[in-house]
């Protein structure tokens, strides 16, 4: 099997296994990677090899497939806005960095809701991860891409300071370039009612809550990598701000110097124009004088 089907194979896989609710995840990951151990070791293994995404990632995932129009229009303003900053485009890039506010604003409420109609309450800290990852798709063309796959496993954050680390937020490298395939939305189930109580109830519950755990703890993984990534940005930031002021304080004192010299040469013009003044003063008395000797002579050349 050549590498190429390999890819396109493993996508199939992880495009229905990504789009599954996040507590289906690992198990479907797992029956679906025996399945395929059978027929197709390498394949399985890649599968099994696939990691549960965030609870951020996988809202974003759900809604690059439940609300493909919505992101489609995210991401082509962020293809405007890069085009308006290469041109320098200054009243278009105003325009566009506005309408990418908002548009941020309104997709990640309505990732919210989507969450929320699959039986997720989404926290205002994935909800600023959601955004983060959509402002990142924004802003970057690689992020874009990795947002339009659909397999994400941990969510986005570009700052304009480096470069982002697709590799370990997508379920695997090859996922970039790839788009996930829309699904339609479905309604959210009725629960069953059970007339006799189930005497696993009490299993099923602890497991719930064991799963909450992990997911909670994810989330706080990936919202410390967010906070780690925003701190190194804000060093560097600071270090480059320090710099700048010192080349500030710098040219200041220079210009300090050069003010302070131009006053002493001010000074010393002043007193080479008065002595200019003199010289030509006592040049003309000179001049005059020998005027009048050689007239003298002249008058002494004539009566003799």
């Amino acid at each position: 099997m050549t590498s190429e089907s390999v890819t396109d194979r493993l996508f199939e896989e992880a495009d229905a296994l990504y789009g599954m609710a996040l507590a289906e995840f690992t198990p479907a990951r797992d029956a679906r990677a025996k399945e395929l151990k059978a027929g197709d070791a390498e394949l399985a293994q890649r599968v099994k090899a696939l990691r549960k995404p965030s609870t951020a990632a996988w809202v974003v995932n759900l809604l690059v497939r439940r609300e493909a129009e919505q992101v489609g229009q995210v991401l082509a303003v962020g293809a405007a806005l890069r085009e308006a900053q290469a041109n320098l485009a200054g009243d278009e890039l105003r325009a566009l960095t506005r309408q990418r506010r908002q548009l941020t604003a309104a997709v990640t409420a309505r990732a919210r809701a989507v969450a929320a109609d699959l039986g997720l309450k989404v926290t205002s800290a994935v909800s600023d991860q959601v955004e983060a990852t959509l402002t990142a798709a924004i802003l970057d063309e690689d992020c874009a891409q990795a947002v339009r796959s659909g397999l994400l496993v941990a969510p986005l954050s570009a700052t304009g300071v480096g470069d982002v680390d697709l590799g370990s937020a997508t379920a695997f490298p090859e996922a970039l370039g790839l788009t996930a395939t829309p699904r339609e939305a479905e309604p959210t189930p009725r629960p069953e009612l059970h007339v006799v109580p189930d005497p696993e109830a009490e299993r099923k519950a602890r497991a719930e809550a064991e799963a909450r755990v992990e997911e909670a703890e994810e989330e706080l993984t990936s919202a410390r990598e967010v906070l780690a990534e925003a701190a190194s940005a804000v060093e560097e930031l600071e270090a480059r701000g320090l710099q700048v002021q010192g080349e500030i304080d710098e040219l200041r004192r220079r210009l300090a110097e050069l003010e302070e010299r131009a006053d002493e040469v001010d000074e010393e013009l002043e007193q080479a124009e008065d002595a200019r003044a003199d010289a030509e003063s006592e040049v003309a008395d000179a001049q005059r004088l020998r005027d009048e000797a050689a007239a003298a002579v002249a008058r002494l050349d004539s009566q003799g």
